[in-house]
C-alpha cells in the first residue's frame, strides 16, 4: 500500500497497532484521540483514506461525515464502531462512508479494506441526499453477533439500490421486518410499502391493483414459492413493465428455493428476477449470543405496553440459551410477553419459562451428556428432537444443507481457534484442501484471527 492514512480513535491500542501495521505496509499514519485534529488535518489536505472511530471524546465522527465529503470529495472514510446497531451501519451508509466494522474486528480484514479505499480515492463522490425527519429512531432488528453485522452491512448496502431483493430465512427469523427497514430508511420511504400475497394477484386485474397501491415505492411478495404458478407469471409481466414508473419489488422465503425451482414450484425467471441480493437471516439458535439483548429489547418494550418491570434469574436465562426456539425471535418474543404479565414475581424463574415454553425435548443441549456417548449419538437425539419440534408437519425444505452447516461451521471454527489462524494447519487438520477451506470460510462468512482481536 501506498499513501497516507489518518486515524481517529480515542482508544490507544488501537491507535498504536493501526499505526505499526499500515506502516509495515508501507503507508505513512497520522493518528490522533481527537475528532477536531483529525477535521484540522483533513481541511488542510492531508491523508488519503480515513480511519474513524464514531464516539469520540470531542464529538461523534458519523456526524462529520457530511462536512467530510463537502470538504474533500472523494476521500473515502472507513467508520470503525463498537455501537453495532444495524442503526449504525445504515447512518454509515447514509453518510457516505466508504466501509464500516463494528468492533472487535479483524486487523487483516481492515487492512484489505483499507487497501481497497486507496485504490478507489480517486472515484467521484456521489450526490449528497436530503435529509428526512419521518423516520422511525429505532428498528426492531436486534443482534450484536457476527452473523447480525454481516446482514447489517448487506442491508445497508442494498438499501438505496433499485435492486430486487430476495430474503430467505426460516419462520420467525423477521424477514418482513428487514424488508420494511430497507423501505424505511430508503430513497421510496415517503412512498406505500405493500405487502402482497397470493389472493391479490388472483385475478387479471391484481397486478393493476397492486401496482396502483404502490405508486412506485416497494411491493415484497411473502413467501414466494407458495405462490402458484399463474400467479408467478403475472409476477414476471409485473416486473417488465415500464422501468421509469416500477416499484422496487421484494420477496421472502423460508425454504430452499433452489429445490423449488428443481420441483417446478418456482419459476426460474421469477427466480432470476428477484435475486438482484440476496439476505439470509440466520436462525436464533444460530446466534444464541444475542438472546440476552432481544430479552432485554422485549421486556423494555413490554415494560413501555404497561406490563410490570420484570427480569430473569441466572437458571432462567440459561434456560433460554439452551433452548432451540424453532419458531425463532418471533416465538421468544410472545414467551416474554408472555411472561411479562403473568409472572408472579419480579424476579422470573425458570420454573415458570418452563411452564410457557412446555417440556419440549428443544430445551436440552444439542450435544448430549451421557459419559461415553458418540458423536453420532447425540447427532441423531438432536435430529429426532427437531423433527418432533414439528409436530405432525416436516420441516422446511433444505434440511440436508442446514444440518452439514450446523456441523461445518462450529468445526471449522474451532479448528481455526486450536491452530492460532493458521489456514495451512487448520486444512491440515481437516484432511481437505487449502483452497477448499477458504472458499468455505468465504461461503460460512467465518471470521478468522491470526492474533488477538483488537476490543
Amino acid at each position: 500500500m501506498d499513501g497516507t492514512i489518518l486515524v481517529a480513535d480515542d482508544d490507544r491500542t488501537i491507535r498504536t497497532v493501526l499505526t505499526q501495521a499500515l506502516t509495515r505496509a508501507g503507508c505513512k499514519v497520522h493518528a490522533t484521540s481527537s475528532l477536531t485534529t483529525l477535521m484540522r488535518w483533513i481541511g488542510e489536505g492531508k491523508g488519503d483514506v480515513v480511519i474513524s472511530d464514531v464516539m469520540m471524546p470531542d464529538g461523534n465522527g458519523l456526524e462529520m461525515l457530511p462536512k467530510i465529503s463537502q470538504d474533500r470529495p472523494g476521500l473515502p472514510v472507513i467508520v470503525i464502531s463498537a455501537q453495532n446497531t444495524i442503526m449504525t451501519a445504515i447512518q454509515a451508509a447514509e453518510a457516505e462512508a466508504y466501509d464500516y466494522l463494528p468492533k472487535p474486528f479483524d486487523l487483516p480484514d481492515l487492512m484489505k479494506r483499507t487497501a481497497r479505499a486507496l485504490d478507489a480515492r480517486r472515484r467521484a463522490p456521489q450526490a449528497p441526499r436530503p435529509e428526512e425527519n419521518d423516520r422511525p429512531d429505532d428498528l426492531p432488528l436486534v443482534g450484536r453477533t457476527a452473523a447480525m453485522q454481516a446482514l447489517y452491512r448487506l442491508v445497508a448496502r442494498v438499501m438505496n439500490t433499485d435492486l430486487p431483493v430476495l430474503i430467505a430465512g426460516e419462520s420467525g427469523t423477521g424477514k418482513s421486518l428487514i424488508a420494511k427497514a430497507i423501505h424505511d430508511f430508503s430513497d421510496r420511504r415517503t412512498l406505500p410499502f405493500v405487502a402482497v400475497s397470493a389472493g391479490d394477484l388472483q385475478d387479471l386485474e391484481g397486478p393493476a391493483r397492486v401496482l396502483a397501491r404502490a405508486k412506485g415505492g416497494t411491493i415484497l411478495f411473502d413467501e414466494i414459492a407458495d405462490i402458484d404458478a399463474e400467479v408467478q407469471a403475472r409476477i414476471v409481466r409485473m416486473m417488465d413493465g415500464p422501468a421509469d414508473s416500477l416499484p422496487r419489488f421484494m420477496a421472502t422465503s423460508q425454504g430452499d428455493l433452489n429445490r423449488a425451482m428443481e420441483e417446478g414450484r418456482l419459476r426460474q425467471d421469477l427466480f432470476y428476477r428477484l435475486s438482484g441480493a440476496t439476505i439470509q437471516v440466520p436462525p436464533l439458535r444460530e446466534r444464541v449470543d444475542d438472546i440476552p439483548l432481544l430479552v432485554e429489547h422485549f421486556l423494555g418494550r413490554a415494560e413501555r405496553e404497561g406490563a410490570p418491570k420484570r427480569w430473569f434469574s441466572d437458571e432462567a436465562k440459561e434456560m433460554m440459551r439452551t433452548y432451540s426456539w424453532p419458531g425463532n425471535v418471533r416465538q421468544l418474543e410472545n414467551a416474554i410477553r408472555r411472561l411479562a404479565l403473568t409472572a408472579r414475581t419480579d424476579e422470573m424463574t425458570r420454573a415458570e419459562v418452563e411452564s410457557v415454553l412446555g417440556n419440549q425435548p428443544a430445551t436440552e443441549p444439542v450435544l448430549g451428556q451421557s459419559d461415553g456417548e458418540k458423536l453420532s449419538g447425540s447427532v441423531a437425539r438432536h435430529l429426532r428432537r427437531h423433527f418432533d419440534l414439528h409436530g405432525n408437519m416436516l420441516p422446511p425444505p433444505g434440511l440436508y444443507a442446514r444440518i452439514l452447516r450446523e456441523v461445518e461451521q462450529p468445526l471449522i471454527e474451532i479448528a481455526l481457534e486450536a491452530t492460532g489462524g493458521n489456514q495451512a494447519k487448520c486444512a491440515d487438520l481437516l484432511g481437505i484442501n487449502r483452497n477448499t477451506l477458504r472458499k468455505k470460510i468465504t461461503d460460512l462468512d467465518i471470521r478468522v484471527t491470526r492474533r488477538r482481536k483488537l476490543m
